[in-house]
């Protein structure tokens, strides 16, 4: 135990903070927590996906064997090589743009602790632009045309990532339904010839929404997601620390469940299919039966069912998702507090902190919604 408590005390020394006899008793267990516990679990995790990875790799190097009679053949081998065989330059200009983002919004998150710690401390001193020597009044104006400025830079290059990625999503989604449908016209799918029809207008939908964000969302979301990290690091190693406590537990349960709403999607695409062939077929008879009845009854209620547990699973991944993100600010206002009180934290930093945490919780989340689209179309249709 003395060895334990010896590593937390030689882990807070590394990163600039002694642990004296005078601190607090409640302040240990919450840096077990955020120094010990909550970096080695996300080793651990990390390490594991990544072998968990390379094994699976490994285990599809061989031949893939595709069904035949059930689903239509549209992509020549996955959603990935479609997408980079048909927009590659277009990708690589979402890419660019997206690391362009990074620093503005890196001087959003600084500049307001700039203008606390700063233009509005008690101590300002007499600040020089340009050789001028400037009032407090005036540095703040400076400070705060400096903020407009990045904000208004960061938004307009989020406005055009956007309206790029909407352009490039339904030009890859026209020429995806246009193979899909030259395809069934040669032949290809199975003997229910209707099935098609829900092919070309929702199922590749997904598809055609991941073409824009196949290499662009985790470049900028990821970026977004390591600048607000430094930055919280850059404040101070604790608090960095401290914003990703729960980040194991998330990507430990996240992930599984959305991978259950995934199988869940999958099974009602298929029994939506399969309700429409048999709706196809029952369009062209000169006879319905009540067994012809009962069938579409059921193929319903199994469509109901599948949707209800969906529902269930999504809004309680949701919940958890939400109440992991609310907790993390727990870890900021006591550690960060602590900080303060003791002269080792600015204020502004704090709250610099706080304010950009509010703005780290979305690239996570749209991480997680991206790996679920990556579930989606890993497989041809």
């Amino acid at each position: 135990m003395d060895l334990y408590h010896n590593l937390l005390h030689w882990v807070a020394h590394a990163i600039g903070h002694r642990m004296a006899d005078e601190t607090p008793q409640w302040v240990h267990p919450v840096l077990h927590v955020v120094l010990i516990w909550a970096p080695l679990g996300l080793t651990v995790l990390v390490l594991t996906r990544l072998a968990r990875y390379l094994l699976d790799r490994y285990r599809r190097r061989g031949p893939r064997v595709r069904p035949r009679g059930h689903q239509v053949s549209i992509l020549p081998d996955t959603g990935i090589r479609f997408i980079l065989k048909y927009s590659r330059s277009a990708q690589l200009g979402l890419i660019a743009a997206g690391l362009l983002s990074m620093p503005i919004l890196y001087a959003t998150l600084e500049l307001p602790k700039t203008i606390i710690n700063n233009a509005l401390a008690e101590e300002h001193l007499p600040q020089e632009y340009f050789g001028q020597v400037v009032s407090q009044v005036s540095h703040l104006f400076v400070l705060c045309a400096a903020y407009l400025v990045a904000i208004v830079v960061n938004g307009a290059l989020k406005f055009y990532i956007n309206l790029f990625k909407g352009r490039v999503g339904e030009r890859l989604l026209r020429r995806l339904r246009l193979t899909v449908f030259r395809l069934w016209r040669a032949g290809a799918g199975s003997p229910q010839r209707s099935e098609v029809i829900p092919l070309i207008t929702q199922e590749v939908e997904p598809i055609g929404g991941f073409a824009a964000d196949a290499f662009a969302l985790p470049v900028f979301q990821g970026g977004t997601f390591l600048t607000i990290l430094v930055f919280m690091f850059a404040q101070d190693p604790v608090l960095g620390a401290a914003a990703i406590t729960l980040l194991p537990l998330q990507l430990a349960l996240i992930p599984r469940l959305q991978r259950k709403i995934n199988r869940l999607a999958r099974h009602r695409l298929h029994e939506i299919r399969s309700l429409g062939g048999r709706l196809g077929d029952q369009a062209i008879s000169e006879t319905l039966s009540l067994r012809d009845l009962n069938a579409v009854a059921s193929a319903l209620k199994r469509i109901e069912r599948i949707r209800l547990e969906i529902h269930r699973s999504k809004f309680f991944m949701k919940s958890l998702n939400n109440f992991l993100t609310a907790l993390t600010p727990f870890f900021f206002y006591a550690v960060g507090g602590y900080l303060v009180i003791e002269d080792r934290l600015t204020l502004g930093a704090l709250v610099a902190v706080l304010a950009a945490y509010k703005d780290f919780s979305a690239p996570l989340r749209e991480l997680f919604r991206y790996y679920q689209t990556v579930e989606d179309v890993r497989d041809p249709l």
